[in-house]
């Protein structure tokens, strides 16, 4: 049996979290699939999938062997692309990661059109909270919102992202004006982990070095934006996030930022590859159709924002106090 088609087949295995899904995506039989698997254990000598009739899990040589099989099939993937030269058209699948509430409400509509304008990709989205390893995981492409730290990546930068503090127009008329951080203390929080669950900082004061933090009471803990923005938005609270999570909220008024002069600076927003990824074809054609348009989207993001800090300047004095 071929080494390579066997990877393929286990690294499959591995995306699909069983054999039934490895065999429908290579178009293999379950027989084929399973006969992939066991050359491989029985290549490298010890087991690499712990399989059950509803389920597969890798073991510990498995993890570090499903890390090297995709070094090398991206390694061949590159070498058949720069072969082939330019005759290679976009094709294959393209894989992309990105926070959840960024793939589903910036991303998704974007990769489908882009699946438009190029039929022989198809697209691959692995939505996660959590920082990705883009080689060991397969990844072509990321969206990051965050200060990066590896330099070994490729990043076009897009935009900034803020993290706001928010609550609708119906919750600030009834509560006391809020006109710096210590303020929040009086009022009711609607926390999430990602924030802080009993306290948010702030920026220093001028001339000293020591972050400002407010301690507090959440009236409501939740561990999704969603339901953080949905309680805000009807009135329950204060909330924190970035801006991009209340972006069509912002643009409808129903909610406002607060407390924009008392940010930290935002975060840069990313698209990140691995090394030589870019000169892949399908990853390429997606940087050029996907980067002017996120930066539009990030620029727009930012304009609405700014505009929203005015709106709550001008009416500050008229909010009336509890």
């Amino acid at each position: 049996m071929d080494r390579i088609d066997a990877m393929k087949v286990f690294v499959a295995a591995v995306d699909e979290g069983s054999l039934a899904g490895a065999g429908r995506r290579l178009r293999k039989s379950p027989a084929a699939v399973s006969r992939a698997i066991a050359f491989l254990e029985h290549h490298v000598g010890t087991e690499l999938l712990h399989r059950t009739t509803r389920s597969l899990k890798l073991s510990e040589a498995g993890e570090r062997y499903a890390a090297a099989c995709r070094r090398v099939l991206i390694d061949l993937e590159e070498a058949d692309i720069l072969a082939a030269g330019e005759r290679s058209a976009p094709r294959g699948t393209l894989t992309v990661t990105a926070p959840v509430i960024a793939g589903e409400d910036v991303l998704r509509s974007l990769l489908e059109a882009f699946m438009n304008e190029y039929p022989m990709v198809a697209v691959r989205l692995y939505l996660l909270d959590r920082q990705v390893n883009l080689i060991d995981e397969g990844i072509d492409v990321a969206l990051r919102i965050a200060h990066l730290a590896d330099s070994s990546f490729v990043a076009i930068r897009l935009g900034e992202v803020r993290r706001v503090i928010a609550a609708s127009p119906g919750y600030l008329a009834q509560h006391p004006i809020i006109s710096e951080p210590a303020d929040l203390a009086k009022h009711r929080i609607i926390a999430m982990t990602h924030f802080g669950l009993d306290s948010w900082s702030f920026p220093p004061l001028e001339g000293s070095s020591v972050p400002r933090a407010v301690q507090f009471v959440p009236r409501l803990v939740v561990n999704t934006v969603r339901a953080a923005v949905a309680s805000a938005t009807e009135g329950h609270g204060i909330t924190r996030l970035f801006s991009y999570h209340i972006a069509d909220e912002i643009r409808d008024g129903r909610l406002q930022i607060l407390l924009g002069a008392d940010e930290y600076p935002p975060l840069p927003a990313y698209l990140v590859a691995p090394q030589g990824r870019f000169s892949v074809p399908k990853v390429r054609a997606f940087a050029d159709f996907a980067v002017p348009r996120l930066k539009r989207y990030f620029a727009q993001l930012s304009t609405e924002a700014t505009r929203n800090d005015a709106i709550i300047r001008s009416k500050r004095g008229r909010l009336p106090a509890e």
